[in-house]
């Protein structure tokens, strides 16, 4: 039986139709699309994070980066209490040996990546008429520290340790100044908001921490280099992190030329100046 040639070309074109298989066209994922990478750093980094967290997303628009910023001390308990995270950024080496003794930090992974000095702040106004690092054992003046645990509470007891080898400083006067605190805080950031409010006399902070509003609000009183300490702030990816490629890149960010001049910026000591 012959079919016209019409028909012929119309089946023809309908088995055509049905053996191909149309694909619809979807563009390739980037690395990170999609995914956010979590970090864990010291409450000091929170301005200088903020803008390298900007840098990380101009290379991964389709990502996303989460800061969670606190004491040092709080973030290793949170890491070892199972938290998720990708990246630990510590003010000191103390907490980054909790979180590697608690599993979450694969040994020899930690790397330096900048140090930072003490500072003591008083309000703008100074109300009391504080002009020497010995004026803080005066009578009546209100000192708030961050609490011992803190990285920055610890250094600022070392630095009052040192002062008894000093001749200027009487062998009491660690205790004398411990004996005006009025608060322990939980992080650097309240200590300076702390004095910025003027509910304190003087307070004791990392000098990176004295940028933007800040600069206006409080005013330095500097610690030489014989008494001073400076921290050394390290950073890992964390060992269960499910974007490892991520946790590494940031890393990476972070000690590259450009992030360590992001950090010079906010008042931190390069790694590679010491």
């Amino acid at each position: 039986m012959k079919f016209p040639k019409v028909i012929l070309l119309w089946l023809s074109l309908v088995l055509l139709t049905a053996c191909t298989q149309v694909q619809p066209a979807v563009a390739p994922a980037g690395r990170g699309a999609n995914q956010e990478l979590v970090v864990f750093a010291a409450a000091s980094l929170t301005e200088a994070f903020d803008e390298l967290g900007t840098q990380y997303r101009a290379a991964h628009p389709d990502g996303k980066i989460t800061f969670n910023y606190a004491g040092s001390q709080q973030l290793a308990q949170q890491l070892t209490g199972g938290a998720p995270a990708d990246v630990f950024a510590s003010a000191n080496q103390k907490q980054m040996q909790v979180a590697v003794d608690g599993g979450r930090i694969a040994p020899d992974t930690a790397r330096p990546f900048a140090h930072n000095r003490l500072v003591v702040i008083l309000p703008a106004d100074n109300p009391a008429g504080i002009s020497t690092l010995v004026d803080l054992a005066k009578p009546g003046v209100k000192l708030v520290l961050a609490d011992a645990a803190v990285p920055v509470g610890q250094y600022s007891l070392d630095f009052l340790t040192k002062t008894a080898a000093l001749p200027e400083y009487t062998a009491t006067f660690s205790q004398t100044v411990l004996a005006n605190v009025v608060s322990y805080e939980d992080n650097v950031r309240a200590v300076l908001t702390k004095v910025q409010l003027g509910e304190a006399d003087a307070g004791i902070v990392y000098t990176s921490d004295i940028t933007g509003a800040a600069r206006d609000n409080v005013v330095r009183l500097e610690i030489p280099d014989v008494l001073n300490v400076v921290a050394t702030y390290p950073i890992a990816a964390v060992s269960d992190s499910t974007k490892p490629e991520l946790a590494a890149e940031f890393v990476d960010l972070v000690l590259s030329p450009a992030g360590q001049q992001v950090l010079e910026t906010y008042g931190f000591i390069p790694i590679s100046s010491q």
